[in-house]
């Protein structure tokens, strides 16, 4: 049996798995581009095309780039018209803003729980979290699997519910065909410096609804409304725009998304066919998240066939040259803010248990080759091996 590196053996790798984000010369020709240009801000050229570039690939006829994926959220929920006294139905674990996103316009988050195997809303749970208040659910699309959209959206047709999508982590993915933030009424995605996407910082709504894409538009264009003046203002909006900067990026960083893709989606499927150590179980896509951005891989611990803690796990696999880093630490309602912001809940014991036993691999351990994904599984089998050196896990 081998030592394992936290007892002072030999790590499976010391190489470092590849660097996240990814640029190369197209980021660098297209912002010189914009350098050159008289224009720097959100009416560069570069915005609008790169709105009509995403929009489409994700099945959706508008897409209003903005500052950041947070203030994605809110301006979508104002501009579909969710109103002050509203309850939007969020699951337990996300970013936490998915839930002060409906704070933040007056409305008040109900969490819900998540499914064990997929880490995403349960439907059964959003179901039970309907009340008289309720106006909208947000589905957040883990790691870059779809939520069950089959599900979710006969709930919300049955309970005359707006259905949104948080899709931070899902750029590119798809649900049956469909792809992520074109299913329900409007969806958002984050280009925050570690998502699949990024210039630094940016965002998006996306829509297929003229009238949300145009009060979307106003919000956060200062009011402004198409066809009218400079200084014409019809909404109580703000300054949200994106700069011709970020959208160079993003044009560049499209182009690349596809291919990266393909090869998180690859080397998942090569560590999910190489992986059977007991104790330790990776995120289950639905069958109809076809195609799978793979942003994180969340995964869970069961202590008792493996010998180990979580965090024992993830010190030990650490070591061993394979990143990880634990799950959230609460749930979203049990963070500071939320003793001082009205919300409801209803049952969230998987998302409790997720708190004390599950983790996620960062994209960047599966954007590299065959031998890089291969060292995750032989990781595993040496903690197990270690914890448990009575049974060999067969690979």
């Amino acid at each position: 049996m081998q030592k394992l590196a936290i007892h002072g053996g030999k790590p499976v790798r010391s190489q470092e798995y590849p660097a996240w984000p990814v640029s190369g010369p197209r980021e660098l020709e297209l912002l010189q581009q914009v350098l050159f240009s008289a224009q720097w801000g959100g009416y560069h050229e570069y915005v609008e095309e790169f709105e009509k570039l995403f929009a489409g690939l994700h099945d959706a006829r508008f897409g209003i780039a903005v500052a950041n994926g947070t203030v994605a959220l809110e301006a979508m929920l104002q501009g579909a018209g969710v109103k002050p006294g509203d309850e939007v139905i969020v699951p337990a674990h996300s970013f936490i803003a998915t839930a002060t996103a409906v704070s933040r316009i007056g409305a008040k988050p109900v969490f819900c729980d998540i499914e064990r195997d997929t880490f995403n809303i349960d439907p059964a749970s959003a179901e039970a979290a309907v009340g008289p208040k309720t106006r909208a659910i947000i589905a957040v699309h883990f790691g870059g699997v779809l939520a069950d959209m089959d599900r979710l959206a006969r709930l919300a047709d049955n309970a005359g519910l707006l259905l949104f999508e948080d899709a931070a982590h899902a750029h590119g993915a798809d649900w049956k065909g469909r792809r992520a933030g074109g299913i329900g009424l409007a969806g958002t995605f984050s280009f925050q410096n570690s998502k699949a996407m990024t210039a630094g910082e940016g965002g998006i709504i996306i829509t297929n609804d003229a009238d949300v894409a145009a009060q979307v538009r106003s919000l956060v264009n200062c009011g402004r409304k198409p066809g009218h003046g400079w200084f014409d203002h019809f909404e109580l909006g703000t300054n949200l725009r994106i700069t011709g900067f970020q959208a160079a990026v993003l044009l560049a960083q499209l182009e690349r998304l596809p291919e990266q893709i393909r090869l998180r989606q690859a080397n998942a499927e090569l560590l999910n066919t190489k992986h059977s150590t007991p104790g330790v179980y990776f995120q289950k896509a639905p069958e109809g998240a076809v195609v799978q951005t793979l942003y994180v891989l969340p995964g869970w611990v069961d202590e008792e066939v493996l010998g180990a803690t979580r965090d024992e796990f993830l010190e030990a696999l650490q070591a061993e040259g394979v990143p990880a880093r634990p799950w959230y630490p609460h749930p979203l309602y049990a963070n500071p803010l939320y003793e001082k912001h009205p919300y409801r809940k209803v049952s969230c014991r998987v998302a409790e248990q997720a708190c004390k036993d599950s983790f996620w691999l960062p994209q960047r351990t599966l954007m590299g080759n065959d031998e890089d994904t291969s060292d995750i599984v032989r990781a595993i089998d040496k903690i197990y091996q270690t914890y448990k050196p009575e049974t060999t896990a067969v690979q």
